[in-house]
């Protein structure tokens, strides 16, 4: 593959915006790409499918509510500019104050 061969260049406000997530929303971030293949509705299908079991513990079901609201935010913000954020998962903070 050469050199800036992305389908998109990611542009610093981009950046900026993945930096300023939460750590909650960087993890949803990598674990969408790592076992859901990229894929928003996958993961929130299987999170949906895991609120419907029962029994299940109180907290979880909050921690998954939460999820899927940050999922969301995640995916609305991903279409609307029409950018990978899991592009900036493994993209180190940049140092402005040079």
């Amino acid at each position: 593959m050469k050199l800036g061969a992305r389908l998109t260049t990611p542009k610093p406000d981009h950046e900026s915006y993945y930096r300023s997530l939460s750590e909650e929303e960087r993890m949803l971030l990598e674990l969408r790409d790592e076992l859901y293949d990229g894929s928003w509705d996958s993961m929130l299908q299987d999170l949906k499918d895991r609120l419907a079991g029962r029994p299940y513990i109180f907290k979880l079901v909050n921690r998954i509510k939460d999820d899927i609201e940050r999922i969301k935010k995640l995916r609305a913000y991903e279409k609307t500019h029409r950018v990978n954020l899991g592009e900036f998962v493994s993209t180190p903070p940049t140092d402005e104050a040079i």
